[in-house]
């Protein structure tokens, strides 16, 4: 019986490509100018809800106040009203600048960055959406827009690698459907970022590895916590929902180093961690060997502050799972995404919160 369900699966594999392949033929007989998206399998795919791409704050706080009906005419009577950048524009911006990269080195290769726009917002909105996105010459061709329900569901037929969002109860939903996901926040400054280099800096503990070291850290303390580390320094850490991310920019980054390209990258990853380097440091380089990724700057902080270091940096997309790291670094002027995973939740500036009791 499993044989047959093997083949059955098979042949639905193959008449999907068949049907992709067609499609793809009959568009790309379409004369164009405009760069076409890649297939999904072969892709990169960025998942940005409307309110990370574009900053939406008044929209929201009318639909908040008013309701849907006065927000869907309010986007109506504005379409031709470019919405202002939001805290996502600058990552995807500078994805496209990695594309343009590619796309010079390997002009028929499909190991793209695809970004999707993924949105609960009703159609309606839609033609605002595109105009804004025209405006600023986005390359923005799928979009996903679930008329006031959650777009979570869809995230896996879009083979989504990374999902943005400002609403951080559909972030963990995502990360509870296996998908890396972050909840972005604008900075209190704005900064001055590159145009030629994508540059994401990742917390380490509950980001790009499990929790399970920080677990030990807040039951048991510091002295365990190292004690740990150096007895379990061979053993890899297990993965956290941010790994899978990383593993696709070392893809994209080995294209570049195939062209001897190393130097001039235009992908560049940054791990910036509370980790003291003597103390904890090793386990966390050797599970990045195990897991045959390369990560270009490694910052050990040993409990300092994150947000000045960030500053030198200037990511265009920080990632971490502490609030407190996350406020500290964009009031300095560093575009912040929350990963909502694991025990750190329970704590705020290292003293647990107080959990509702359960009736």
């Amino acid at each position: 019986m499993s044989e047959i369900k093997a083949e059955e699966k098979t042949a639905a594999e193959n008449s999907g490509e068949k049907d992709w392949e067609a499609a793809k033929a009959v568009f790309d007989s379409l004369k164009t100018k405009v760069p076409r998206p890649p297939k999904p399998q072969n892709a990169v795919t960025i998942a940005v809800s409307s309110r990370t791409l574009f900053n939406m704050v008044a929209e929201r706080k009318l639909y908040e106040d008013e309701g849907l009906e006065k927000y869907v005419a309010f986007q109506v009577e504005h379409e031709n009203e470019p919405m202002k950048p939001g805290p996502a524009f600058p990552f995807v911006k500078a994805l496209m600048n990695v594309n343009t990269r590619l796309r010079e080195l390997y002009p028929d290769s499909e190991e793209l960055f695809d970004i999707v726009l993924m949105t609960n917002n009703h159609a309606q909105v839609g033609v605002r959406l595109i105009n804004s996105i025209n405006h600023y010459g986005l390359t923005i061709e799928r979009f996903c827009m679930t008329g006031g329900k959650s777009p979570i569901g869809y995230l896996k037929a879009y083979m989504t690698n990374l999902y943005l969002s400002k609403d951080s109860e559909k972030v963990t939903d995502a990360i509870e459907e296996g998908i890396a996901a972050a909840t972005m926040f604008m900075p209190e400054k704005e900064s001055d970022l590159s145009s030629t280099q994508l540059r994401v800096a990742f917390d380490g503990d509950a980001v790009l590895f499990s929790d399970e070291s920080e677990i030990i850290v807040k039951q048991h303390g510091l002295d365990t916590f190292f004690e740990h580390e150096k007895e379990f320094e061979n053993k890899p850490l297990a993965q956290g929902p941010l790994k899978c991310f990383l593993e696709a920019l070392g893809k994209l980054q080995r294209k570049f180093y195939a062209k001897n390209e190393r130097m001039k990258c235009p992908i560049r990853t940054f791990l910036v961690t509370a980790r003291s380097a003597a103390s904890s440091g090793a386990r966390v380089l050797k599970t990045l060997r195990s897991w045959g990724l390369e990560i270009d700057e490694a910052l050990f902080l040993a409990g300092a502050p994150k947000g000045p270091l960030l500053e030198k940096i200037r990511p265009h997309i920080f990632f971490d799972d502490q609030m407190f790291h996350i406020e500290g670094a964009k009031e300095l002027g560093t575009i912040s995404a929350h990963v909502p995973y694991g025990i750190g939740q329970k704590y705020n500036k290292g003293k647990l919160i107080e959990q509702p009791k359960k009736k």
